[in-house]
């Protein structure tokens, strides 16, 4: 019953990782057009934008993306019962790395700071939850820890 859930979570969440991929090169070739064109008018989706230079906004489309890699792969490893590589992709590919602090604080916007912050440490306790190799928590840190990401991406825009 709970690798039943598991498959069913990861079918979803593997759904949703390739259109947050689609979207964010869809995005990724506007930007590029947009600069050809000249056009840079910003659209107003009701999100707070982060302001950054074309190159950040590359950059942190990348690691968004990098990030749901990491996560598919943290679902991957979890239905074959491998928990303690599940932890160290949560700690290594999401946690919080010297990088990833660095990281976030070179945004200006402190309300992006302090949740990317909070999204790190929580893929940190991820990857201490996994270690129990305990199906259910592990599942409800998981959920925990992308719930930053829905929140995130519900209040700013690149």
């Amino acid at each position: 019953m709970i690798i039943k859930r598991v498959i069913i979570l990861f079918g979803i969440l593997f759904s949703v990782g390739i259109s947050i991929t689609s979207v964010a090169e869809d995005n990724d070739n506007a930007i590029g057009q947009m600069e050809h064109h000249k056009m840079m008018s910003p659209i107003n989706d009701g999100r707070i934008s982060l302001g950054l230079s074309p190159q950040r906004k590359v950059r942190q489309l990348s690691n968004m993306r990098s990030h749901i890699v990491a996560i598919q792969t943290i679902l991957g490893l979890i239905v074959h019962g491998d928990f303690n590589a599940a932890s160290k992709i949560a700690h290594s590919k999401l946690g919080m790395t010297e990088e990833m602090k660095k990281m976030c604080k070179m945004f200006d916007n402190d309300d992006f700071k302090k949740l990317g912050l909070k999204f790190h440490k929580s893929a940190d306790a991820l990857g201490d939850v996994l270690e129990t190799k305990d199906m259910n928590k592990s599942l409800r840190a998981l959920h925990t820890t992308m719930g930053y990401c829905i929140q995130c991406h519900a209040m700013f825009r690149q």
